[in-house]
């Protein structure tokens, strides 16, 4: 926009022809050097100010804001188009969410859990608590039984076997029967290219040949082809030695969880017989009635439920971007089945706006408040004239292209259906 430098050059311009015409009708032209210093400074005629102080500026929404999800994540649902006018509230993104509402329904189930086991201690000594802590008895029996009978152990040891059994099919290479199905599946792959290239060459010189069938029959059966060769080749060269050295690691890494087993068994021994005692007192407990402390410790894992309930709602809503006020969508960033990081969309309220100004200088701003009258016009209406009043004034100068300048907001006494963002403004105050 070019109309405060227009306004600049036409009052230099009125200074210097107004200069021009007083050296031309003046008396005394040729004066002597003497006469002219008789002058005093004083008495110099000094152009008066400007009156009006004229800037530029740019038209913005009172409201607007580049909205981001919380989290990162694939969207799964679009739900407005660029444009659209939206309430507030109103869910305009949403991302996959399966994890997230998995995670609510587990911490559901534990919320009722522990709701219901606080509801049971309280109703007193039940037949159906003493058969749930029998059961947990039952259990923690069970659980010792099977560390003693070394089940475990001897599914390491299983583990262990197979990766040998793999590493030594390595070693021995491909079987006849495996070479003699692959160089068949060569032969077959290799007949159906050439057929393949028979009826291609049969419509070669034909304009649309790229888009004809025959073309992408060639191209598959080329690609079967080179698929069937690698593998014969793959197989006539055997493992190679990072194959080998893999299968080591794998039976070295299953020989180690197999020590690792043997290594922790009587550390598992001792924690599946503290579990038992613990469930046999517990059951003594809830036979004999529920004392204070263990109300208290089921009150407090209801209250611990709660919360992880409460966390998991939350991240679910994460999964979901609301309009924080109503407006318009007035950039959409994002499409179904990309990775939403960094703004979404840009909202706005485009019925209501103000000006910023971009280059009011630090010697214009002292002679401008909060309040002051100033008065829009717009390069893309020229012919309208607009009222408004200072909002307020930034307190941080920026400097630009040397020059410090200040931005003050200016609300409109009125709007326009034709307004649009970012449109130019010329801003004018009186002194």
């Amino acid at each position: 926009m070019k109309s405060k430098k227009l306004i600049i050059a036409i009052i230099a311009a009125a200074v210097v022809g107004g200069g021009a015409f007083a050296s031309l009708t003046l008396p005394g032209l040729f004066a002597s050097t003497a006469a002219a210093q008789e002058v005093a400074p004083e008495a110099q005629v000094v152009p008066a100010a400007n009156p009006r102080i004229i800037v530029e500026g740019q038209l913005v929404p009172v409201q607007s804001a580049a909205l981001s999800l919380p989290v990162v994540g694939r969207v799964a649902e679009v739900l407005v188009a660029e444009g659209a006018t939206v309430e507030q509230g109103q869910v305009l993104v949403r991302l996959e969410a399966a994890r997230q509402q998995a995670a609510v329904a587990q911490a559901q189930a534990s919320l009722d859990r522990a709701t219901a086991r606080l509801a049971e201690l309280q109703a007193g000594a039940l037949p159906q608590e003493i058969a749930s802590a029998q059961a947990a008895v039952d259990a923690a029996q069970a659980r010792l039984d099977r560390l003693q009978s070394e089940e475990d152990i001897r599914g390491a040891e299983a583990a262990v076997a197979n990766a040998q059994a793999a590493l030594a099919r390595l070693q021995e290479g491909a079987s006849g029967d495996q070479l003699t199905a692959a160089r068949a599946d060569l032969a077959n792959a290799e007949a159906a290219r050439s057929q393949a290239q028979a009826a291609y060459d049969k419509v070669a010189g034909l304009p649309d040949i790229g888009a004809r069938p025959e073309s992408l029959a060639l191209q598959q059966a080329t690609n079967a082809y080179n698929a069937a060769a690698a593998r014969l080749a793959d197989l006539q060269r055997g493992a190679s030695p990072a194959d080998i050295a893999g299968a080591r690691a794998r039976v070295a890494q299953a020989q180690a969880a197999l020590e690792a087993l043997k290594a922790a068994r009587p550390a598992d021994l001792a924690a599946a017989e503290a579990e038992l005692r613990r469930s046999q007192a517990q059951a003594e407990l809830v036979a004999n009635g529920a004392r204070s402390e263990t109300l208290a410790a089921a009150d407090a894992d209801v209250a611990a439920a709660e919360a992880a309930l409460e966390q998991a709602q939350i991240a679910l809503a994460e999964t979901e971007l609301r309009a924080p006020f109503a407006g318009r969508v007035a950039q959409l960033n994002i499409a179904v089945g990309e990775q939403a990081a960094g703004p979404v969309l840009v909202l706005a309220d485009l019925n209501n706006w103000r000006v910023e100004t971009t280059d009011l200088t630090e010697l214009e701003v002292i002679d401008i408040v909060d309040g002051s009258a100033a008065t829009v016009t717009f390069d893309a209406l020229p012919e309208e004239t607009f009222g408004g009043t200072v909002e307020r004034i930034r307190a941080l100068g920026q400097s630009q292209k040397g020059e410090i300048s200040y931005t003050a907001i200016i609300a409109l006494d009125r709007t326009d259906p034709r307004l649009r963002w970012n449109m130019t403004a010329a801003v004018e105050f009186a002194k």
